[in-house]
């Protein structure tokens, strides 16, 4: 490994675990390009002087779903390059339509500039070998319940970009969403955001069909309310598109179930 890639790595670590050392080695290889003001090119962290600290050290435990310190956009950012260049390479190439799909999404929220320096670190990324599990299971301990969902909504729209879900895409996302710590259920019910089948409404909403009416609407009150854009206001105007995407699929699916149902 040469003093570039071994000076990035310790900086990924430095700013602790896997995740840290992937970006580290990542931005080791192009360590003279950085942003004019001395910043990274990608996320929200300014650059650090070495500090004598275990580079090993993690966060605390969040001892409650919601507890802890909301996610950063740069945290964020850094998360989903990572486990996106996983989901792409899943069925043995690289789609051209993910590619474009993962560029132009990272265009809508962050602009042309920061979404070129994001995707020229993902494509080195993309040639490490990465362990999603320990991935994963750090940013289940880092990051707040909300954004783990969107993360996964991210997913899917990626394995979905060419047309089709490939069965190898939909386990490693499945996979991905246990280490993350994503019930079933939310798994579902973003899951049914990206298929055309029956009972989908349902699934959105995390009922059953056979429901009654009044259970339908407290479902909907339910999911509203996890899905609401102001769960994710945390990380910033760029990811209120993402958002509000899952918020409009739930309206739509109970609007669906009410019209079927006939009931107000």
């Amino acid at each position: 490994m040469s003093f570039a890639k071994w000076i990035g790595g310790a900086i990924g670590w430095s700013f602790g675990g896997p995740i840290g050392a992937i970006i580290g080695i990542a931005l080791g290889s192009f360590v003279d390009n950085m942003s004019g003001d001395g910043t990274p090119l990608i996320g929200d962290r300014p650059s650090r002087k070495k500090s004598r600290r275990d580079p090993y050290r993690e966060r605390p435990r969040q001892t409650r779903r919601d507890q802890g310190p909301k996610t950063q956009s740069g945290d964020f950012e850094v998360s989903l390059l990572i486990l996106a260049s996983i989901i792409i390479k899943a069925d043995g190439k690289q789609d051209k339509r993910e590619l474009d799909y993962v560029r132009q999404q990272f265009r809508n929220m962050y602009g042309v500039d920061r979404a070129n320096h994001a995707f020229e670190l993902f494509k080195r990324v993309s040639k490490q070998n990465i362990s999603m599990r320990q991935v994963c299971m750090q940013i289940k301990q880092m990051m707040d319940h909300a954004s783990r969902l969107q993360l996964l909504h991210f997913l899917f729209g990626i394995a979905k970009a060419d047309g089709h879900i490939a069965e190898v895409e939909l386990k490693q996302i499945y996979t991905m969403s246990g280490y993350l710590g994503i019930s079933s259920k939310d798994f579902e019910s973003i899951k049914s955001m990206f298929y055309d089948e029956t009972n989908n409404a349902y699934k959105i909403l995390e009922i059953d069909k056979n429901v009654s009416d009044d259970e339908v609407k407290r479902a909907y009150r339910k999911m509203a309310k996890k899905y609401h854009p102001d769960r994710l206001s945390h990380l910033g105007e760029e990811h209120q598109e993402g958002a509000e995407e899952k918020f409009k699929q739930v309206q739509e699916a109970y609007d669906h179930i009410q019209k079927e149902r006939g009931f107000k």
